[in-house]
């Protein structure tokens, strides 16, 4: 079905699945919400979201275009954001610190958040999953590969870097028009704040839809708005530093996507991430950013379930 057939069917918003809180997860005893897509039987796909995104975040006909491709889609809040645990008793974050080198006031950091992640795997009974992920994200899955590579069968990191200072940096201009000055307060503020920022770190190749970013923003501050959890997040990143050389001891099947416009991530960061990664595939894309906009997709979709069950039929094989 196509994203446009997806989108005239789902209504409202954010319908497709349903959402399921699994509780006690990973070490620290969280609970995790997920939606769960697709036969059981059918190999697992993990998606992991950024910063200050959601489940929700994946696009529904995404979801379901993978679907439809034999797969099995499982997408979840990550900690401190949607329906998921949010950390409200933590230590109150000082991200002006960090970024002077005090990590003082991080209360966990990527590696804990791919603990969840793993955590959510053991919850769901899933042995072994394709792990993909977007931005943060990415950086997450990354992390899973590295410290529980017994548990991926292959990784996707989308827009996404090492850690290292200096690849993968957000350009000054985005820097000053979407983190600048203070931020929105109101759900009104939260929606035109966000379409603004996918607006400046979006693909000039592939137009964004505003109507579906605002009524995704919509969705997602009605779901939980918690903008001091979302600093843990992006402090977490900041803290877990420069994951270069764990990189390399990465031995699945890897496969890196970034875009060559993207201001948010710069494409050095893919770059560095495909080069410390032995064997892995680099699919670089003209005119993509740092989203998923919709004529994005289709080529998404086709590239990344390509590649897992490439990834699925040589492991029938041994």
């Amino acid at each position: 079905m196509a994203e446009s057939e997806w989108k005239t069917s789902l209504a409202p918003f954010g319908a497709y699945g349903v959402d399921e809180v699994a509780k006690n997860v990973g070490p620290a005893g969280l609970e995790i919400a997920y939606r769960r897509h697709g036969s059981k039987d059918a190999p697992a796909m993990v998606l992991i979201m950024g910063g200050a995104a959601q489940l929700i975040h994946w696009p529904d006909g995404f979801c379901a275009a993978l679907v439809e491709r034999g797969l099995q889609v499982i997408r979840f809040d990550n900690r401190d954001c949607g329906l998921s645990t949010h950390l409200k008793d933590a230590p109150a974050p000082d991200f002006p610190a960090v970024m002077a080198g005090d990590y003082s006031s991080a209360s966990y950091t990527l590696v804990d958040m791919a603990a969840d992640t793993v955590g959510l795997m053991d919850a769901l009974g899933i042995e072994r999953a394709h792990v993909v992920g977007a931005s943060m994200g990415g950086q997450i899955a990354q992390i899973v590969a590295t410290e529980h590579g017994e548990r991926v069968k292959s990784l996707v990191s989308m827009m996404s870097t090492t850690g290292a200072k200096d690849v993968g940096q957000v350009s000054p201009e985005v820097l000053k028009k979407v983190f600048g000055g203070p931020g929105p307060v109101t759900r009104e503020e939260t929606i035109a704040h966000r379409v603004m920022a996918m607006k400046a770190v979006g693909s000039p190749g592939y137009p964004c839809d505003e109507e579906e970013v605002a009524a995704r923003a919509g969705l997602a501050y009605d779901r939980a708005n918690d903008p001091v959890g979302l600093t843990r997040q992006a402090i977490a990143t900041v803290a877990t530093g420069d994951r270069t050389e764990r990189l390399k001891s990465v031995r699945v099947p890897t496969l890196v996507i970034h875009g060559l416009s993207d201001a948010m991530c710069d494409v050095s960061g893919g770059r560095a991430t495909a080069a410390a990664i032995k064997g892995a595939e680099l699919v670089l894309i003209e005119g993509m950013g740092h989203d998923m906009a919709p004529g994005l997709r289709g080529r998404l979709v086709e590239t990344i379930a390509e590649f897992v069950w490439r990834v699925e039929k040589a492991g029938s094989r041994e």
